[in-house]
């Protein structure tokens, strides 16, 4: 069960990566080798920055969704967190109280995991949405100068 998690989480994230480099435009590693850059280095300093604001967020997504998951599929496979706490639940006849903890800790890791991805947009969408320089009329005005000068 355990593999086959892994192999389907894997193929998600290549998945993912793929997207994320065939995002950036072609002009960019144009621009890059007409500058004398290897393709380690545009991959590294170029194309990399920019596809992580597109790999980010289904990356970010995943880890919350397969603990969803590994909690269904303790049915068929054996221990996680859910599991293990109605185990537990059975010899102490706490079932309310262990639930709850169980619950308590899956709402810690998805909100750790949550805010770390938060972060991570952030830090990679740096650059990606500008406003657009003022005029030079706009500019002038709101420093008090008018067109006219006396």
């Amino acid at each position: 069960m355990v593999l086959a998690l892994g192999l389907k989480r894997g193929c998600l994230h290549v998945g993912d990566r793929r997207a994320g480099i065939i995002s950036v435009d072609e002009g960019q590693a144009e621009a890059a080798y007409s500058l004398g850059m290897t393709r380690l280095q545009t991959m590294r300093r170029i194309v990399l920055p920019q596809a992580m604001r597109v790999i980010l967020p289904p990356t970010g997504t995943r880890p919350s969704r397969c603990s969803r998951r590994t909690s269904l599929a303790y049915v068929v496979a054996g221990s996680d967190l859910l599991s293990a706490s109605e185990n537990i639940a059975g010899r102490e006849l706490r079932a309310d109280t262990l639930l709850i903890v169980a619950s308590i800790w899956y709402l810690a890791i998805t909100s750790v995991l949550y805010a770390a991805q938060y972060y991570l947009e952030r830090y990679f969408a740096r650059g990606s949405s500008r406003e657009p320089p003022p005029d030079a009329a706009t500019a002038n005005s709101a420093r008090g100068f008018s067109k006219c000068q006396s």
